[in-house]
């Protein structure tokens, strides 16, 4: 029987929705971020670092407040659509699931690259399907899932704190060694470190799944942020200290390089798995994350409506997650995305900004609206701060959904109505 109206079951406690938040943000970003980030602010990565966690934070408590209003799958989507009006959620929504397609297949990559770099491309494809096939199976075998990938990458880079702050390479003067490019330097840091933060969203993209969403979300959200701030401290500080910024921004594999420089190269193989297995956690969130925002966006036909099916047995939007491995297996298979997905981070700040622009709405109060004001200011200061290709390719994608959506309302089929 056609089951496409069904919800989701909700079996997800305060402690699998933190794990997923961390396994999405604890991920191969971290082992990757922090040299670009050299490169564009030096040692002010860490103010860069700073900034972004300040962004982050007002994002995860705007998209918090509005989760536990709105427990359904699609996240901003659905926060967008309700708030501000069905364009404004559609165009949400377009942003995370365009953006993150082309995530989930550089983090494919990413693992092919480490497992085995002569055939990046056949491991990428095989770690789509296997994980696609963990995510059929029911959320609650991802959540097993990740938390054994979270303890696996908390592990490694708390060997890398340890190795690096305890060997004599290590010098605390390299962490005031100078800020290069000045407050647009930063700024660009910033800009790059806030993706590593940005898989808190998983856990309001989940909502539907999610045992007593208006206790549950907001207390995962910002558990989640604040277990990985302090981590990236930690580890940003540490490398910093071992390899300077001019070393770190050098780096190819910061971390492995970081701890070679330290006097442990035996660790080195060790910081690879690390990456591959962070890289495969982050592949898994981001796959249960735009397989429910499709499933949002079908059931309101702004996507095919066969994809809003859910699963009877194993309560899962089925052919939403089939969908969206299917193109992530082919992008992995034939593209190489790494270097040419610079507007999806563009698109996730996009995306974040009407999360926050959704929590003005809440209330009047100045109190209320000081969180999504500084929040959205951040969102739009970050997104016009990353290099000028990005955010052009950026640009150019939310313009391409903007006109596919005047074209379906042209034609009877743009959706529901503001839900306000």
């Amino acid at each position: 029987m056609s089951l496409s109206g069904a919800g989701l079951r909700r079996t997800l406690g305060v402690g699998d929705a933190v794990v997923i938040g961390l396994g999405s943000m604890i991920g191969a970003g971290i082992f990757a971020a922090l040299g670009p980030a050299a490169r564009a602010a030096g040692s002010g990565l860490l103010l860069g670092l700073a900034l972004a966690a300040v962004v982050a934070y007002c994002n995860a408590t705007s998209s918090a407040r509005l989760a536990a209003l709105y427990p359904a799958s699609g996240g901003t989507y659905v926060y967008g659509r309700e708030r501000l009006g069905a364009f404004w959620g559609y165009l949400a929504g377009w942003s995370f699931v365009v953006g993150k397609t082309a995530s989930c297949a550089a983090m494919a990559l990413t693992v092919g690259a480490y497992v085995w770099p002569g055939q990046a491309h056949a491991v990428a494809v095989a770690a789509v399907v296997a994980l696609t096939a963990v995510n059929y199976g029911g959320v609650q075998k991802s959540a097993w899932v990740t938390r054994a990938i979270v303890a696996v990458v908390l592990a490694v880079l708390a060997s890398v704190v340890v190795v690096c702050l305890g060997s004599g390479a290590s010098a605390a003067g390299r962490l005031d060694s100078g800020v290069s490019g000045g407050a647009d330097g930063v700024l660009q840091a910033a800009g790059l470190l806030f993706f590593a933060f940005a898989g808190y969203a998983r856990i309001a993209t989940l909502g539907e799944e999610v045992r007593d969403p208006a206790r549950t979300i907001p207390r995962a959200i910002p558990l989640a942020l604040g277990i990985t701030l302090v981590v990236y401290a930690c580890v940003s500080v540490a490398v910093l200290s071992v390899l300077g910024a001019g070393g770190l921004g050098r780096a190819e594999a910061p971390l492995a390089d970081a701890v070679r420089a330290a006097g442990v190269p035996g660790l080195v193989p060790v910081v690879r798995v690390g990456a591959a297995v962070a890289a495969l956690g982050s592949l898994l969130a981001l796959i249960l994350g735009v397989s429910r925002t499709t499933l949002a966006m079908a059931r309101d036909r702004h996507l095919p409506g066969a994809l809003a099916v859910v699963h009877p047995r194993f309560q899962v939007p089925y052919r939403a997650e089939l969908a969206v491995g299917a193109v992530v297996a082919v992008l992995a298979a034939t593209v190489d995305v790494r270097g040419a997905i610079g507007f999806s981070s563009f698109g996730v700040l996009a995306y974040y900004a009407v999360a926050n622009a959704s929590a003005w709405t809440l209330g009047s109060a100045p109190a209320v609206r000081v969180v999504p004001a500084v929040g959205l200011l951040g969102c739009v200061v970050l997104a016009f701060a990353l290099p000028l290709a990005s955010v052009a390719a950026g640009a150019g994608v939310l313009v391409l959904g903007g006109i596919a959506y005047g074209v379906r309302g042209r034609q009877g089929g743009a959706g529901p109505t503001d839900g306000r």
